[in-house]
């Protein structure tokens, strides 16, 4: 029996990047099931971060 697979919505013009509020284009999904949003900006700041954490990240 294989497991449901959780979707994430896509990302939207409604969804701001956590740092700055502009535009999302990047969603941090961390391993404890949390997850951050982030402008092309603030996701290449903090991307060697977020590799670090093992988080999976999805570009929109």
């Amino acid at each position: 029996m294989t497991s449901p697979t959780l979707t994430r919505p896509e990302l939207t013009a409604a969804d701001r990047c956590d740092r700055c509020g502009a535009a999302a284009q990047v969603r941090a999904v961390l391993r404890n099931g949390g997850e951050l949003l982030f402008c092309g900006h603030h996701a290449r700041a903090h991307e060697d971060k977020l590799k670090e954490l093992e988080a999976n990240i999805e570009r929109g």
